[in-house]
């Protein structure tokens, strides 16, 4: 009986934790945290789930798994390291938080590079459950069909999620400094304008990663940065000493964003930071020895039923 009272006693203390870091980045940001905590696990983009109820986008917490020791406790990814069948249960368990099933899951080996692969339920299960059958050097999925999720793993870069509800088109991408400054985001905008869709009917969410304050550069990836945003007033990144830089990742995304034709009002970013909360698995925070949080987004099967 004490230990069932023990462990609930963390598990209110861990959601509290949680809520307080909203309220914070609430405040700090000034504008509506896009990202709601619906439980210890799970952190969802509610806005657009509440305009469209058969949608299911958001991202994992580090919280409520099975993985032990440096992965301790939800870690997603295969590629880590990390105990095959203590992710392929964290994955099971997931699945049935989201209730959307393991085997409509798509995944990617992801190389932080910025190639995006348009999936249809065809693919559903590739990479679900192994790492070998994941979708091969790919960084970005998107689909218009429902009962797919679409899923890439995180520890600090960007993860990107978009929907044009005029089309039913949802998608998402990874993005660290390396895909940041290839532009995927922008590659995402440009590749839907081949579908018929234009920038102005996207939304864009940009999700939890490693802020400015936590994510150190050198020149060598400042002076992509640089050329990439000449002609940009309000640089996303400042100097702190000779040859280092706080760089803003998600602040560049947004840019890079606006950029392609994406209007301000369409997108929104979090405030939480993959570093700075614990909550989150973070490779720059735990010196590469770590797990993997998952971004999704997915149609319900009956999504386009009615």
């Amino acid at each position: 009986m004490k230990r069932r009272k023990y462990k609930a006693s963390r598990l209110a203390v861990t959601i509290y934790s949680i809520h307080v870091k909203l309220k914070k980045n609430k405040k700090r940001y000034g504008k509506m945290e896009p990202f709601v905590v619906q439980n210890k696990s799970i952190l969802t983009i509610e806005n657009w789930m509440n305009q469209f109820p058969e949608l299911v986008a958001g991202i994992t917490t580090r919280n409520g798994g099975y993985s032990k020791g440096i992965y301790r406790e939800l870690n997603l990814g295969f590629h880590v390291g990390d105990d095959a069948q203590d992710v392929c249960a964290n994955r099971i368990k997931t699945a049935d938080l989201l209730d959307f099933s393991l085997n409509r899951w798509i995944g990617a080996e992801q190389i932080h590079d910025c190639i995006i692969q348009k999936v249809t339920k065809d693919d559903c299960g590739k990479g679900a459950i192994s790492y070998t059958d994941a979708f091969k050097g790919t960084d970005g999925f998107y689909t218009d069909e429902s009962g797919i999720l679409l899923t890439l793993c995180f520890a600090d870069c960007v993860p990107l999620f978009f929907i044009a509800p005029e089309k039913k088109m949802i998608g998402t991408a990874h993005a660290g400094w390396k895909g940041t400054v290839k532009t995927i985001a922008k590659q995402m905008v440009e590749t839907w304008r081949n579908e018929g869709i234009h920038p102005e009917q996207i939304f864009v969410t940009i999700g939890p990663s490693i802020c400015g304050k936590c994510y150190i550069v050198n020149d060598y990836v400042i002076n992509f940065v640089k050329n990439l945003l000449e002609e940009v007033e309000e640089k996303p990144y400042n100097l702190i000493k000779e040859g280092q830089y706080s760089l803003d990742l998600r602040e560049m995304n947004r840019l890079i964003l606006r950029k392609a034709g994406v209007p301000d009002q369409n997108i929104t970013m979090t405030s939480y930071c993959s570093s700075c909360n614990e909550q989150f698995f973070s490779h720059r925070r735990d010196q590469g020895q770590t797990g993997r949080m998952l971004s999704f987004i997915g149609w319900k099967e009956t999504a386009f039923s009615l």
